[in-house]
C-alpha cells in the first residue's frame, strides 16, 4: 500500500538517495538540500511516497515569485519530482504530484510554476506559461516551461518574470 506523506527529518538520506537514483546525479538532490535551508520551503509541501517503509519517490513545492509591474506575486515551484529508477511508470509521481496539488490548494496557494515535460505535467493542468505571459529567469525552453492556476483565473491580467532563487541556477 503506497502512502503519501510529509517528510521527517528521519527520511532526509533516503531522499537524498531517492533523488539521486531517479536522476543519476546529485544536482537535484543538492537542490532540495538548499530549499530546505532556504526561506523558501514549505515543510508540508515536500511528500514522499512510502511503501513498507521505504521511501519510493519524492516531491518538493517551494516558494518563489512573479514579478509583475507594479506588483510582486506569490507562487510555488515545483521542483524536482523523483522516483526510483526500479519504481518509475507505475503511477507513483502521479499521486505525489496529486497530493502535492492537493495540500498546495489546502494551504491556500494559487500558482504552481513547474519545468517539465508537457505530456505528463499537462494531465494535471499546467499549460506553456508563456500563454499567460510569464518568462522565467532561467533559461528554459518555452515548451518545457508551464504554470497552473491553483485559482480560477489566479494569473489573470498577470505578465511578468518568474524570478527563481540563486540555488536554482545550479542545476
Amino acid at each position: 500500500m503506497l502512502n503519501i506523506i510529509p517528510e521527517t527529518n528521519e527520511e532526509i538520506a533516503k531522499i537524498r538517495q531517492v533523488i539521486i537514483d531517479a536522476f543519476g546525479r546529485t544536482e537535484e538532490a543538492d537542490l532540495v538540500d538548499k530549499i530546505r535551508h532556504s526561506p523558501n520551503f514549505i515543510p508540508e509541501l515536500s511528500l514522499i511516497a512510502v511503501e513498507n517503509q521505504q521511501v519510493l519517490g519524492h516531491i518538493i513545492f517551494s516558494r518563489i515569485v512573479i514579478e509583475a509591474p507594479q506588483q510582486t506575486i506569490p507562487a510555488l515551484v515545483l521542483a524536482p519530482l523523483a522516483v526510483i529508477s526500479s519504481r518509475q511508470h507505475q503511477g507513483i509521481g502521479s499521486k505525489l504530484i496529486q497530493a502535492g496539488l492537493s495540500k498546495c490548494c489546502e494551504l491556500d496557494h494559487a500558482i504552481v510554476i513547474v519545468v517539465g515535460e508537457p505530456n505528463y505535467y499537462q494531465r494535471f493542468g499546467f499549460q506553456t506559461a508563456s500563454e499567460f505571459g510569464l518568462q522565467s529567469s532561467l533559461s528554459i525552453p518555452d515548451p518545457v516551461f508551464m504554470a497552473l492556476e491553483l485559482k480560477p483565473n489566479a494569473l489573470t491580467n498577470i505578465s511578468g518574470m518568474v524570478r527563481y532563487p540563486e540555488y536554482f541556477q545550479e542545476v
